[in-house]
């Protein structure tokens, strides 16, 4: 499997305390993901070899979750920031033609069988800063934009599109509500948090204890506080670059 991830990993940690249940991928602000064990799986429930994962820093996926692959044409996106239950599944093909006389897979049966091939689900794409209750399940070419919460044994269907900041629970998952008023939306979009250094995070931890319900006003000052002090950063990383060339 082509495990991919951002450019400050320092690779798998396996004397990481959680290590026993799960793949543990290091970066070097001290931040760290999670792939559960057996998370990559095919048809026959074997380790799936082919197909693209790409992980996000600070995203953990629960013990119990799984991927179907089928094949190399596979590709899960998981971003950055994403909490990610128990028992998830994220079926990502698994189709069968369903325009042809029959839906069965007759090559399976040898004896010089054929059928049409099997249509292929787009990549399924998980943004940033997404929670996703237990045994929620993903079929294929589904894209959850940031900030959504998924509930607990929700199911996306194929190619599903959200909107960001949305709660969707159900079967198929409906937009139950908006996490945030349209502006505050429209500010976190812009801020991106997600892209930034856990030192960052901390040094303005005040922030994200804040209530963006509780006063529309108070929460786009608290948004805007944050912008310049990652514009800051960013000025102050871009100099400590300069520098050193």
């Amino acid at each position: 499997m082509n495990v991919v991830t951002s450019d400050d990993s320092i690779g798998v940690v396996p004397t990481h305390p959680l290590s026993k249940h799960f793949i543990v991928i290091g970066y070097r602000d001290g931040a760290f993901s999670t792939i559960p064990n057996k998370f990559f799986r095919n048809w026959l429930d074997e380790e799936a070899t082919d197909g693209v994962f790409h992980i996000g820093r600070c995203s953990v996926l629960g013990v119990g979750s799984v991927a179907r692959y089928d094949g190399h044409a596979q590709k899960l996106v998981i971003g950055k920031n994403v909490a990610g239950g128990m028992g998830l599944k994220f079926i990502l093909n698994a189709q069968h033609e369903t325009k042809t006389i029959s839906t069965t897979m007759f090559s399976i049966y040898g004896n010089g069988l054929t059928n049409a091939m099997m249509p292929q689900y787009a990549d399924t794409v998980i943004h940033n800063d997404v929670w996703i209750g237990d045994e929620a399940v993903f079929l294929g070419g589904s894209v959850i934009e940031s900030g959504c919460v998924i509930g607990a044994r929700s199911l996306i269907p194929p190619n599903f599109r959200s909107e960001p900041y949305g709660i969707y629970a159900g079967s198929p998952a409906r937009l139950v509500r908006f996490r945030f008023s349209e502006k505050v939306r429209e500010r976190l979009l812009d801020l991106a948090w997600w892209d930034m250094s856990l030192q960052w995070i901390k040094d303005n931890n005040d922030a994200f204890v804040v209530d963006l319900t509780a006063d529309e006003g108070r929460a786009l000052e608290v948004l805007g506080e944050l912008q310049r002090a990652k514009a800051a950063e960013l000025a102050t990383v871009r100099e400590q670059s300069q520098q050193t060339l």
